[in-house]
């Protein structure tokens, strides 16, 4: 099993609670290294999260997630925004609390419901037909989903902090301080568990 690492972090919620635009900010505030899992993706198979959904389905998308994150499971000064359900994979939620520190942006149905209204490229917000979702209905998808993922978000995660108000400065200042409040606090305890390990120094005399 790999050494859990504090300074390679991992930023879970769901969809619109803000991974992909706080990471960054995140990141640099902690002169860390950036990725987006969806983007890498993307990237990788050169479309979009919809037509992927759409042309070879949602189990296929998780396995190209576990596949990325396996990449970087040895990384340190890293921050990984996940896709919102990529802890719905039992393997990439095992990569991710056994190598790294989990973050969740929490965020309300309410927020969450009106801030997925305006998009277009989120697949699960949809019907089966592809139409847009009613807002009630959205709603309602949103609040059952949320639900379902909200055990896994919360259950590892050394913070979690709402992003339905403050303005996203304020949040990447409170996280960054809780970050390095953290590490510092994991360090403190591995010097103190190497102090117990080190063998005891006998004197000859």
């Amino acid at each position: 099993m790999q050494q859990k690492k504090p300074n390679l972090i991992f930023l879970t919620g769901f969809s619109t609670a803000g991974k992909s635009t706080i990471g960054p900010i995140l990141a640099n505030a902690l002169g860390y290294r950036f990725i987006d899992i969806d983007k890498a993706i993307m990237e990788k198979e050169k479309k979009s999260v919809v037509e992927i959904f759409n042309e070879k389905g949602e189990a296929y998308f998780r396995q190209l997630e576990y596949e990325i994150l396996q990449q970087y499971v040895q990384a340190e000064n890293l921050v990984v925004a996940l896709g919102g359900g990529t802890l719905e994979n039992d393997k990439s939620f095992e990569i991710v609390k056994e190598s790294g520190t989990l973050i969740y942006l929490k965020s309300e149905v309410d927020t969450l419901t009106k801030r997925l209204a305006s998009k277009d490229d989120r697949p699960l917000m949809k019907a089966e037909n592809g139409e847009r979702l009613s807002v009630e209905d959205l709603h309602r998808r949103v609040k059952q989903l949320l639900m379902s993922r909200e055990e896994r978000y919360q259950s590892h995660a050394v913070i979690s902090i709402s992003t339905d108000q403050t303005p996203i400065g304020k949040t990447v200042e409170m996280l960054t301080r809780q970050v390095e409040k953290y590490q510092k606090e994991q360090m403190r305890l591995s010097e103190k568990q190497e102090g117990w390990n080190r063998p005891s120094q006998l004197s000859n005399e």
